[in-house]
């Protein structure tokens, strides 16, 4: 008798409001397979998977798990069926060991009923048996991501998942360790375990699934095995267009320096040097990329570039301009020399959530006698600009009237870079350009950044996917430990080398 399927999944529907998320959806997961889920973002898929997980209810459709119907009201009942999921941003308390965070929530379960030390051994076994070996006695603050992370991983399998979902879980490994991670999926395919893995990378799909499902617009518009498709055929399915996987861009002709960073320290409260004596420079009519595995300094750095805090000690001169601890200016005055920043975090530093589109798109500029003639906002004007870098930037939909917090992740971004770029900046600095974003924006977010470059623009990128980097810089440059730890020539660079300064090895 054929065994029944791990997830089956019958005419979903959910609406946020006048929002249709997922639209009849229906598919099968087979046991023991890796299965992963792309789509543009506002697709559904996440959407999909919080259901299965007990964090959204339907509004109509079916759940079968192994043959089961059930209806999954919180995670509590989807972990108790078996269901387990790692989300992007961990969930675990950085100040206890891994052994207390493997634990914390089942204290009055089998687990401590019995002793921390059977915890303890439970555990290690599952280390080994899954190849997610760690130091349980290792405070989680002293962990690396990738370590972090099969932590996640463990701490699912103690409560008894057989289904895995994962939730763009490279999004800020280095290459070595997103390479570990494919190793520990296949051991849990061998052993038995299905995983469900949402992504927006087609190199990770292309690499370790079995078959993938395509979603656009709340729908699954194709289902392909992996074996039988490829990444081109994959994009075009995900925004239903054809789509150039590569930055299309000339060589560069750098100019003079614009950005320079002189000997810049920042030390934080505790005495910790986040940025620790480093030096770069960026010229006109050239992209310059930073990376570096998150947490290496890249956010102080743009921070301090930015104006947003003050160094310890060191300069920053900017178009000329120079800023130090003892003069370190503030952003407005560094936009008024001509720089623009379109910060990491989009939605804490880049807009403010209820904010209307209109507002968002000239947050910092607001000053300007265009918009508000006589120290009043002009909101007709305002209204106009925004529906004009609307049409430019192509931001979805044109509307300038709805709050930023309804705009996809993708819309958001450009909305951002629109409001920075806008204004023909003399010095660019993006934080994570397409982090979050799809296939279709990225290949737009790209282009843009190459045609403000061959303007003349200095371009500073910070970006945890190495494929952004050697495709879209014409200088890269690697962090480690708030230094500057070495220069490679994207034609002369390989994902290995770059992994290996990221981590702080020899290049």
């Amino acid at each position: 008798m054929t065994a029944p399927p791990a997830i089956e999944l019958s005419a979903i529907d959910k609406s946020f409001g006048g929002v249709h998320a997922v639209r009849g959806v229906s598919l099968r997961v087979e046991s023991g397979t890796i299965t992963g889920i792309i789509g543009e973002n506002g697709a559904g898929k996440s959407t999909l998977m919080s259901i299965l997980f007990g964090l959204y209810h339907a509004d109509a459709g079916e759940i079968r798990v192994e043959g089961v119907p059930l209806r999954i009201e919180s995670p509590r009942d989807a972990i108790a069926h078996g269901i387990g999921m790692v989300h992007q941003h961990f969930m675990l308390i950085e100040s206890f060991t891994v052994l207390e965070n493997l634990v914390l929530g089942v204290e009055g379960g089998f687990l401590l009923s019995h002793g921390m030390a059977r915890a303890r051994a439970e555990v290690e076994r599952l280390g080994r048996e899954y190849g997610l070996s760690v130091d349980l006695d290792a405070r989680v603050a002293d962990l690396s991501v990738g370590e972090q992370q099969r932590v996640e991983i463990l701490k699912v399998l103690l409560r008894g998942a057989r289904i895995l979902i994962l939730d763009e879980p490279s999004a800020v490994l280095t290459p070595q360790e997103t390479d570990r991670l494919f190793l520990v999926l296949a051991t849990l395919r061998e052993r038995g375990v299905t995983v469900v893995l949402i992504t927006h990378k087609l190199r990770e799909i292309m690499a370790v699934t079995d078959r993938v499902f395509v979603m656009r617009r709340g729908e699954v518009v194709a289902e392909r095995r992996t074996a039988d498709t490829g990444p081109q055929e994959l994009a075009e399915l995900m925004v239903g267009r054809k789509v150039r996987l590569q930055v299309d861009k000339a060589p560069a002709h750098p100019g003079p320096v614009m950005l320079r960073a002189g000997h810049l320290r920042l030390i934080d409260g505790r005495g910790v040097p986040l940025l620790d004596d480093l030096d770069l420079e960026v010229r006109a009519g050239e992209i310059v990329a930073i990376a570096g595995v998150s947490g290496n300094g890249q956010t102080e750095l743009l921070q301090v570039l930015a104006g947003v805090r003050a160094p310890t000690s060191g300069s920053v001169t900017i178009c000329g301009r120079r800023f130090d601890a003892d003069d370190p200016g503030d952003p407005a005055g560094r936009r008024a020399i001509g720089l623009a920043h379109v910060p990491e975090d989009r939605l804490r530093q880049g807009l403010v959530a209820p904010f209307q589109a209109a507002e968002t798109s000239i947050l910092g500029y607001q000053d300007e006698p265009r918009f508000s003639p006589r120290y009043l906002l002009d909101r007709p004007a305002i209204g106009a600009h925004c529906r004009d870098l609307m049409e430019r930037f192509d931001v979805r939909p044109r509307m300038p009237g709805l709050r930023s917090s309804q705009f996809s992740g993708g819309n958001q971004q450009k909305l951002v870079l629109a409001r920075e770029m806008a204004h023909q900046p003399k010095v660019l600095l993006v934080g994570q350009p397409t982090r979050g974003v799809d296939i279709g924006a990225i290949e737009f977010i790209h282009r843009e950044l190459v045609k403000a470059r061959d303007r003349g623009c200095a371009v500073l990128v910070v970006s945890v996917e190495l494929d952004e980097v050697l495709s879209l810089a014409d200088r890269v440059l690697v962090m480690f430990a708030g230094r500057i730890v070495g220069e490679v020539e994207p034609a002369r660079a390989d994902e290995r080398r770059l992994g290996l300064m990221m981590a702080g090895a020899t290049a």
